[in-house]
């Protein structure tokens, strides 16, 4: 069948519109449509069959049964949450929330910091379909000091939408940078950043981990922000503003039962539906007023959301819903996709749509108290019914955030808006829609026996449910009148009223009993008379919208089948590819120019909206550029770029079929439902564009007026897996859509040879419709079909095989093939013929577009029904009685036709059809049917000699090796296997395994037969392997199976002499050797993967003496480090050749975006590339640090198999089927279960004539004839020595969101479990280990290395294992058991591992191969072969002597080995592997990947030194120590009590990152006037520190009830802070400084030089480092951020930094503050500085004679005075009666 149909068709739509998964997206992931497998690995034979239409009555069926939306799908989401900076506010302690959907989870709290370092990582696993998940929104949130009891304040947050994510290249974010906004303050800017990664893998997609950008690039965070491409970085605020208006067409909610109740209360029929539209948006809703009993209701109001602008949610889901007491229900659902209706290239446009009318789809209109289909309401699925429109428009404002009106929160808000005219949506047009149903067949038995109408409905024109017969129109026929908006017809003219009288709509046919076809499916009888159906609806009329998408549409038709053709070319190796894709080119740029001139008409129709002028200016753009490109592209077709141009022709059909897609709509899609007994049962969805009629062919719809073949579905879930995949009905019918006055010619696209049959309706009225056609012409037909064979069935048994047979429907008629048993490649070999086929219309037509054959395949079961396996289309080739038969059609030739399962792909058919018609002189013109006679079969007739392909004696040898991994079979254990092959009927039997447990490998190795095959390999039949197991009283039981379906791989093709022997005598310098200056990093790069043909250099061991320090230059900035071989570990290489690689994957990176043509290169190919990018780009760029040279090894970022081809260089491994076929999408994934075992061997074949000139060359061992030197397979022990790095990204397995990983090894019998050395709560552990195991090949083949979780109670789980066959490894000619080095060392840390000498290894390889050599020279050269090698051949001893060596001369060999002729191969590097860890319970998913290698020593050599120590590091103990010297420009912040003067009592705090536990203060300089602080303070940090990674390693227990004590890694950073000492209230934060001790700015030497500007603009400052600087001394700032977010300089510090290692620190301690040893002398700060209360007389006498001298003098004198007065009142009177009594 056709190819093209794999691709999301038009029809597989997702909801009423096309969601967001569109037809390119889905493209572009292949997704679990299942869609089939890759073009290019699948050979078809050309199907033009069904393609070709030259008549063009019928258009093209459709081949995907099964709705492909709406079906769950596993999701997995992880997050990891790095870092935030630049938090918006005062001294916080943040907490970031990450929440999708329901789902939060939180990371821990970090004190005291704006910018908190969390590497934390979260999982969020989802099974839902992919709808659902698109449309969740990932929310990221900053909450300030949020604990246990309160909720925290919110900082700021960050969404996006699940899709978006998904949509991004590798479907993730990594090290991006999200920019925080308060959602409650729209005005406020930045709040801050969080930097994560985060990744969507659905079942089934594999993650790469990008490489890891070194520090620098990350920390330039506008550069790496979390946007998609072409986001800008500064987002604005915008209001989206959703206008709805009204709608109309809603279905009666409410059962008939509910109605009359209610009408008995109160007296009249209400409607019964309370419609309101909630709309979704970017994680918010907004909802309109409900309008009561109301089935037109108007609302006009708009919903106001602000959002970001460019939003990250892709979609705005609009809901019509039904208000409810009990619950809502949902009415239908919109989505409008903003890419649709917005572009933002340069003459882009902001989101717009409408006033427009949105029609919705859902469940059937029939009301019942459950709606079985709800869901589809949900906008879940493909709508199977007519629900409702709605009229609405959208428009879009940025906002000028600055201006003081706005209202600064987020909040949805209603307002009302103005109604709107009745034309602005366009002018009302009566439309006019006919169809005829020319047959209708394959209806399935189970409705077989009532009588059945099919309905076509168009909104609610024709629904039978909605008849209400207005008043307004007479005339009416009972059930089957239109709703018609009364409003309508009044609006529309007298003559049309006129007319209207006596059309009626029919829509529905008449009822017909079905009539049997075989046992399986019905058919209606119709004959000569087809019924029709015709009904009149009014829409507005926006055709142009629709014509220019079809314009489009059948541009994007044309490229795909030409596409598809060009790929059938090459697959099936026709001449000539290139021709037939220029001429596809053409054909596309001569369809774009057609559509510029067709495009620009009816400018000023009524009701164009703004976003009509938009998309129209749009596509002419896009299509005018394709147009261009395409021309171009057309004369750079060469063959050797056929492959590429495909490539970018397909990403045109993507970009063609996305401008397609109309966002705004306006005739609704066409319903066609299968009425049976008042029950609907299955429908299809015709969209209304494909059937539009217009006088222009290009506008014209692809199905309008032509016969289309439709296969109806069972709506909703019920349609998913097998239910789905019978056919219901099958029906040939005709439609024609336009307007009613365009309608003279809806009938012209019939087949011919009709009268047509009206309504009897009075004399004279021939506007009527026909309600059934007479066909009056018929043509007798013969049709023969030739199944010869079918390959790559479904397994539809549980022995894993089926029992095939073929039915065959053409017409009315059907026929079946012979059963074949237990087969999944049956051969039937079998002609049908199907006598007297009568077909309808002209014999013309009907020669150049026959009707269509549909080929079902079942199994037979004994009892039951036959289940189905999977169904294909053909187009017969017809010849007529007065044609001849003979070339160039006939006879025809066999192809292939893909069978499909629902959506998946279910093998292959290979066969012929032909359609021959029986003239006047009846059957004696047919060709005879002659082939050739064998009686035994009976009355089957086998497929004739013309059609059969020529056949030739093949010879197939097998090599049986071994089985492997054979699990148990009903229960038992397999004893005694043996091995079946199979071909075309031929076969061999492999040697009885005699006890499978002992020993699984066969004695027998070669054996062969002869059959006949072919000669054209694209048809060879499959091969089969089967596997039985002979049990006691010789049963036989099937233990699995595999079919080789292709032997192309196998055959075996006599090398030409000529080619390798490049003429033995001259010898060939391969490898010379030259000086090189320096050495740098990326010449490291050319050394490990030398593939390229180039003279290779390979340099000498730095024969000038080790690490001598180069001379500088002055001006030269850069250092070279020296190497200390005794600093030097293993864990040096690694780290190195990390980088490495990083800069490979970056340079391929490079080169990838900067090729024109992304064509895929191969690793190699791109490191190449960017190796020639690098160097040109190093000598400029100066300021890279010039790596010292070390020997590296090969990081693989994936497993080695799939480098080297899974190490089947001549041993192959096929797995053993059993067990039925999954019915899930995705069928890989099931096959996983089904693998019951492992067949190991090999396959050669080629013709017999061949084996004769077999050159019999010395040693040529007949009985194992093409496989000539093989080991032998008998057992062999084996050391297996296994290194685990480390693990990252693993998924956590602990409720808090982290894990505790250890290793477990499993190898045969033996089990190894780390479990004491489990790593505490950690997501990426370095392990570092490396394990011994001894083992016997075959019997210990698979190693399993599982990473478990440890648990303190309860059982460990499986976090996720991975498997590796060591036996392929072995024996590999890749030399997969140890690694060649890079070097050769005897000493150091790149000391040689392997037991043989590299002289040792290239003597055995030339030996195996028969190589000439080696030839050791003088001067430093070797020859092998006619290859001459060179290279240095002294080697030091850890004495420093030199000695003489061959071996670097050997190593130089192998490592270029594949040069070698006839024998090479690449050797396997000393290397490490990178392997997904998987899960059996999560298939698909990957749980975190282990980095490792295996090394294999066979016991019978030389034992192997000890393994490689690869322990972590250790970190290594440093101090730091802080001397804080002074502050200056303090900000002041309190006022003096007595003299209102600013001051501050200052004080510093410090700690390094990570260790806010240990912070440390200085003592506090008390009453700063001038905001001067002296301190001579000494902070001691104690840290522990990789040096490797940069990072400070901190244990400690997470709380109080951990059980052990964590590792953290944490990158080192000193914090200090200034703060104002308070002694009541809190102490006021004032200033702080972060400095990265790997780079911070130089210190300024005075306070004047130190600006704000070294925390601004760290990008112009010179950097320093702690870690090589050792000690610092100088002024930074101190910076707070001010009321408007900026930052502003609060004080600056003058301070000493100096770095200790552990061992300096311990000889020379010092104390902390100004305590002994070495104590800090104490500062000189002025008096004032001490307050009142601690010297009160000291500040009296300050207060008295300073500042208020004189007021004291007037008081004491005024005191003084008021003393004297006193006195004498006092003591006046006591005088006064002295005096007076004189006393």
């Amino acid at each position: 069948m056709k190819r093209s149909k794999h691709r999301g068709h038009k029809e597989d739509r997702n909801g009423d519109e096309p969601a967001i998964l569109e037809t390119e997206d889905l493209d572009r992931q292949g997704m679990f449509m299942g869609g089939g497998p890759d073009p290019d690995t699948i050979s078809l034979a050309s199907v033009t069959a069904v393609t070709t239409n030259v008549s063009n009555k019928r258009s093209k069926p459709d081949i995907k049964m099964e709705p492909s939306a709406g079906r769950p799908v596993d999701y997995q989401v992880s997050v990891t949450v790095i870092e935030a900076r630049q938090l918006v506010g005062l001294n916080m302690d943040p907490v970031v929330c990450v929440e999708i959907g329901e789902d939060k989870k939180y990371t821990s709290m970090k004190e005291s910091t704006n910018c908190p370092y969390y590497n934390e990582y979260f999982v969020f696993d989802f099974h839902v379909p992919p709808d659902v998940m698109f449309d969740k929104i990932l929310k990221l949130s900053v909450i300030h000091s949020k604990n246990l009891l309160r909720s925290g304040t919110l900082v700021g947050t960050f969404k996006l939408d699940v899709g978006t994510i998904y949509f991004q290249q590798e479907h993730q974010f990594y090290h991006k940078w999200a920019v925080l906004s308060d959602p409650d303050d729209i005005t406020a800017g930045c709040k801050g950043y969080v930097k994560c990664d985060i990744a969507v893998v659905a079942k089934g997609d594999n993650i790469k981990t990008p490489h890891k950008a070194n520090e620098s690039d990350e920390d330039d965070i506008e550069g790496n922000l979390l946007l998609p491409e072409g986001v800008p970085a500064e987002r604005q605020w915008a209001r989206y503003y959703l206008k709805i208006y009204r709608a109309e067409g809603l279905p009666r909610m409410n059962t008939s039962i509910m109605a009359n109740v209610k009408k008995a209360f109160i007296g009249e029929n209400k409607d019964l539906v309370d419609p309101y539209v909630q709309v979704q948006f970017a994680g918010q809703k907004g909802k309109t007023s409900v309008q009561k009993s109301c089935y037109e209701p108007i609302w006009n109001e708009q919903i106001v959301f602000t959002e970001m602008f460019p939003p990250l949610c892709k979609r705005m889901k609009i809901q019509l819903r039904d208000s409810d007491k009990v619950n809502d229900v949902a009415i239908g659902t919109h989505f409008i996709d903003l890419r649709k209706i917005a572009n933002d290239g340069d003459k882009g446009f902001l989101p717009t749509l409408g006033p427009a009318w949105v029609n919705m789809y859902g469940s059937t209109r029939t009301y019942t108290l459950m709606d079985e289909y709800q869901e589809l309401n949900e906008g879940l699925g493909e709508g199977v019914s007519f629900r409702a429109r709605l009229l609405i428009s959208l428009g879009m404002e940025i906002l000028d955030t600055a201006s003081p009106e706005i209202t600064s929160s987020t909040e949805v808000q209603v307002e009302g808006v103005p109604n709107i005219s009745e034309t602005a949506t366009g002018k009302m047009e009566e439309f006019f829609l006919f169809g005829s149903f020319l047959e209708a067949t394959m209806i399935d038995r189970k409705i077989g026996d009532k009588p059945i109408s099919f309905e076509v409905a168009i909104g609610n024109y024709g629904n039978e449910v909605d008849g209400v017969v207005k008043p307004k129109t007479k005339g009416r026929k009972g059930g089957d009148g239109d709703e018609e908006e009364s409003e309508l017809i009044q609006n529309s003219s007298e003559e049309e009223m006129d007319d209207d009288d006596d059309l009626t709509s029919v829509a529905v046919t008449p009822p017909m009993k079905p009539v049997i076809t075989d046992r399986n499916y019905f058919h209606l009888p119709y004959f000569e008379r087809k019924p029709c159906i015709y009904i009149k609806s009014w829409w507005q009329d926006q055709k142009r919208r629709l014509y220019n998408a079809n314009i489009i549409d059948n541009i994007a038709h044309k490229l795909e089948d030409g596409l598809n053709d060009v790929q059938e070319i090459i697959k099936t190796e026709k001449a000539y590819p290139e021709r037939r894709l220029r001429g596809v080119l053409e054909e596309l740029s001569h369809g774009c120019s057609q559509f510029l001139s067709l495009a620009n008409k009816d400018q000023n129709q009524s009701g164009r909206t703004k976003l009509d002028r938009e998309r129209l200016k749009l596509c002419m753009a896009e299509v005018e550029s394709i147009g261009q490109q395409a021309k171009t592209m057309r004369t750079q077709v060469k063959k050797s770029t056929v492959r590429d141009k495909i490539k970018l022709a397909q990403n045109f059909l993507l970009k063609l079929r996305f401008l397609a897609d109309e966002p705004q709509h306006s005739v609704p899609d066409v319903f066609i439902w299968m009425i049976s007994n008042g029950k609907r049962i299955a429908y299809a969805r015709v969209p209304s564009k494909d059937i539009l009629f217009s006088n222009l062919e290009e506008e014209t719809g692809k199905d309008c007026g032509k016969v289309k073949t439709i296969f109806l579905r069972i709506p909703g879930k019920k349609g998913f897996g097998p239910a789905g995949w019978t056919v219901q009905a099958k029906i040939e019918i005709y439609l024609w859509l336009g307007l009613n006055r365009q309608r003279k010619d809806y009938l012209s696209g019939l087949p011919n040879g009709f009268e047509e049959n009206k309504l009897s309706k009075g004399p004279g009225l021939p506007s009527s419709p026909p309600i059934s056609l007479t066909y009056m012409m018929k043509q007798i037909f013969q049709l023969r079909v030739h199944m010869y064979q079918a390959r790559s069935l479904f397994a539809a048994d549980s022995t894993g095989l089926s029992d095939p047979f073929a039915r065959v429907f053409f017409s009315t008629q059907s026929q079946v093939t012979e059963v074949l048993a237990e087969t999944l490649c049956p051969t039937w070999d079998q002609l049908l013929v199907f006598e007297n086929v009568e077909l309808f219309g002209t014999a013309s037509e009907l020669r150049d577009d026959p009707p269509i054959i549909v080929l079902e395949i079942y199994d037979q079961d004994t009892v039951g029904k036959a289940d189905f396996m999977g169904r294909t289309f053909a187009k017969p080739v017809v010849k007529m009685a007065d044609e001849h038969y003979g070339p160039p059609r006939f006879p025809p030739q066999l192809e292939y036709y893909q069978i499909y399962r629902g959506n998946c792909t279910a093998g292959e058919m290979l066969a012929a059809f032909e359609l021959l018609q029986i003239g006047p002189n009846g059957k004696a013109d047919l060709p005879p049917i002659d082939g050739p006679t064998d009686m035994d079969r009976g009355p089957i007739l086998p497929v004739p000699l013309g059609i059969r392909p020529v056949l030739s004696k093949y010879r197939i040898e097998v090599l049986f090796w071994g089985l492997r991994d054979l699990k148990r079979v009903n229960l038992a254990q397999v004893d005694r296997p043996r091995v079946d092959i199979e071909c075309a009927g031929k076969g061999v039997q492999s040697a009885l395994i005699p006890n499978y447990k002992k020993n699984p490998n066969f004695s027998t190795l070669v054996k062969w037969f002869e059959v006949d095959l072919p000669e054209n390999e694209l048809l060879h039949p499959p091969l089969n392997i089967r596997v039985v197991d002979c049990r006691a009283f010789g049963r036989y039981t099937l233990v699995g199976s595999h079919a080789v379906t292709s032997l192309r791989k196998f055959i075996h093709r006599a090398s030409d002499k000529q080619a390798n022997n490049w003429s033995t005598t001259e010898e060939i310098v391969v490898v010379s050797l030259e000086q090189e200056p320096n050495f740098k990093k990326m010449d490291t790069v050319v050394k490990l993967d030398s593939c390229s043909d180039a003279v290779v250099k390979v340099e000498d061991d730095e024969k000038d003496g080790k690490g001598k320090k180069k001379k500088r230059k002055k001006g030269d900035e850069i250092e070279e480090e020296e190497l200390d071989e005794s600093m030097l570990d293993w864990w040096s290489k690694y780290f190195a050749s990390i980088e490495t690689l990083t800069e490979a994957l970056k340079a391929q990176e490079a080169a990838l975006s900067d090729s024109e043509d992304k064509d895929d290169m191969d690793l190699a190919d791109g490191t190449k590339r960017g190796k020639g990018k690098k160097e040109k780009k190093k000598p400029v760029d100066l300021s890279e640090r010039r790596k010292p040279k070390l020997d590296e090894l090969k990081v693989y970022p994936k497993e080695l198999e799939s480098e080297y081809d899974n190490f089947e260089d001549w041993l192959h491994t096929f797995n053993l089927f059993r067990g039925k076929g999954g019915d899930d999408e995705d069928q890989n994934m099931a096959d996983e279960d089904r693998i019951i075992g492992k067949f190991k061997g090999s396959l050669c074949m080629y013709k017999v004539s061949m084996s004769d000139d077999m050159s019999r060359d010395m040693g040529f061992d007949s009985n194992m004839g093409m496989f000539q030197n093989i080991p032998h397979n008998d057992p062999i022990n084996i050391l297996v020595r296994v290194y685990v790095i480390r693990a990252t990204d693993l998924h956590p397995a602990d409720i808090n969101g982290k894990a505790d990983p250890y290793i477990a090894i499993k190898l045969g019998k033996t089990e190894i479990k780390d479990k004491e050395n489990y790593i505490s709560k950690q997501l990426n552990p370095l392990f570092g280990k490396s394990f011994d195991i001894e083992a016997t090949f075959p019997m210990d083949s698979t190693l399993t290395v599982s990473i478990f979780d440890w648990d303190l109670v309860g059982t460990d789980d499986l976090i996720g294992e991975t498997k590796i066959d060591l036996e392929n490894r072995y024996y590999s000619k890749h030399r997969a058991t140890c690694g060649v080095a890079s070097n050769y060392a005897i000493h150091g840390y790149n000391v040689w591992r392997d037991p043989m000498k590299p002289t040792q290894i290239l003597a055995k390889l030339c030996k195996e191969g028969k190589l000439d050599g080696p030839h050791y020279g003088p001067g430093g050269r070797v020859k092998v072969a006619n290859r001459v090698f060179m290279a240095a051949t002294e080697i030091e001893d850890e004495n420093g002597l030199k000695k003489q060596t061959d071996e670097h001369l050997a190593l130089t060999v192998l490592r270029h080995w594949e040069e070698i002729p006839r024998v090479g191969c690449k050797l396997i590097p000393e290397h490490v592997e990178t392997r997904p860890l998987l899960h059996p319970d999560k298939q698909g998913i990957e749980q975190g990947r282990i980095e490792m290698w295996v090394d294999m020593f066979p016991k019978d050599m030389t034992a192997p030194g000890p393994a490689l120590d690869i322990a972590p590091r250790k970190p290594k103990k440093f101090e730091l120590r802080v001397i804080v010297w002074n502050t200056d420009e303090v900000v002041l912040e309190d006022d003096d009590i007595f003299t209102g003067e600013k001051s501050s009592d200052i004080f510093v705090r410090g700690w390094l990152k990570g260790q806010q536990e240990d912070k440390q203060d200085t003592d506090v300089h008390y009453h700063s006037i001038t905001g001067e602080g002296n301190f001579n303070w000494r902070f001691v940090y104690p840290f522990d520190y990789l040096m490797a990674e940069e990072k400070i390693v901190i244990s400690k227990k997470e709380s109080m009830f951990a059980w052990d004590e964590t590792e953290y890694k944490i990158p080192a950073r000193l914090n200090l802070q200034v703060w104002d000492a308070d002694h009541f209230s809190a102490d006021d934060f004032l200033g702080a400084i972060e400095l990265d001790l790997n780079r911070f700015p130089r210190g300024a030497k005075t306070a004047k030089q130190c600006t704000i500007e070294m925390v601004t603009n760290e990008a112009e400052m010179p950097m320093v480092s702690i870690f090589k600087q050792k000690r610092i001394k100088g002024w930074w700032p101190f910076v707070a951020r001010d009321e408007n977010d900026e930052f502003e300089l609060t004080g600056k510090v003058e301070a000493e930094l100096h770095l200790l290692t552990g061992e300096e620190a311990e000889k020379f301690p010092v104390g902390e503050g100004r305590n002994e040893p070495e104590p800090l002398e104490k500062p000189n700060r002025p008096d004032t500085s001490l307050l009142w209360f601690l010297t009160p007389f000291k500040a009296i006498k300050h207060l008295i004679c300073n500042q208020y001298k004189w007021l004291a003098i007037k008081i004491v004198t005024v005191l003084l005075l008021l003393a004297i007065v006193a006195l004498f009142l006092y003591s006046m009177p006591g005088y006064m009666v002295k005096k007076m009594m004189g006393a």
